[in-house]
Parts: structure tokens; C-alpha cells; sequence
């Protein structure tokens, strides 16, 4: 039972860590609104460290660390992207919203034929 445990990265202090997060979390919030006495910009700070907090102490755990990981990681591959240039995002915009006006003009007419077929064969509309 432990190897399972150990093996999905996951144990009793991460779980416990991750609870905690939550905690802090929902404790800021609960602030906002249990402090109503208090000016907003105050409030508003104790929310904003309970999610710095919250965050410090998820990043603690197993499951933290492998997301800091995963966004790192994600941080290089966007780096690699080639991005296109301005001329062609203007480009390909433009062949979008002729694409768009083409098919809304065909669809437009289809409707108003097959509005007017369906009108001649019911007989409605005079």
C-alpha cells in the first residue's frame, strides 16, 4: 500500500501540505467578507496574501514542485515558437472575415430560398 502511495508521488505531508493551501485560501476569502468593517484596499490585501501564501505552501509539496516543473518546462517551449509577422496575421485575418461574409451572404440567401420555397408549399405568407 505504501509503494502505491509513494509511487503516484503522493504523500501524508503533501496531502496535508495541499490541504493547508486550501485552507489558507479559503481563509482569505472568508476575510474579505468577515472584515466588512474594514476599507476594501485592506481586505483586499489580506486576500491577495492568503493566495501568495496558499500558492507558497502548494508549491511545497510533490505535486508543487512537478507543476513549477511543468510551467518552466512550458516557459522554454514557448520560447521556440515561431511566431508569425504582422503581414501575415493582417493577411490571414483578412481571408478570415472574407471567408466569414461569404459564407453569411450564401447562408443568408439559402434561408430566404429555402424560406420562400417552403412558404409556395405550405401557401402562408400571401
Amino acid at each position: 500500500m505504501t509503494e502505491q502511495a509513494q509511487a503516484s508521488g503522493a504523500s501524508a505531508l503533501d496531502t496535508a501540505k495541499l490541504v493547508a493551501a486550501v485552507a489558507i485560501l479559503v481563509a482569505g476569502v472568508a476575510s474579505f467578507y468577515v472584515f466588512d468593517q474594514y476599507p476594501a484596499a485592506v481586505r483586499w490585501l489580506v486576500v491577495l496574501v492568503a493566495v501568495a501564501a496558499g500558492i507558497f505552501v502548494a508549491l511545497q509539496s510533490a505535486q508543487g514542485r512537478e507543476l513549477w516543473q511543468f510551467v518552466q518546462g512550458s516557459r522554454v517551449e514557448l520560447r521556440k515558437v515561431v511566431w508569425p509577422t504582422r503581414e501575415d496575421t493582417t493577411k490571414m485575418t483578412l481571408v478570415v472575415v472574407a471567408a466569414i461574409l461569404v459564407m453569411g451572404l450564401f447562408f443568408w440567401l439559402l434561408d430566404m430560398m429555402l424560406g420562400a420555397i417552403t412558404r409556395a408549399l405550405t401557401g402562408q405568407g400571401g
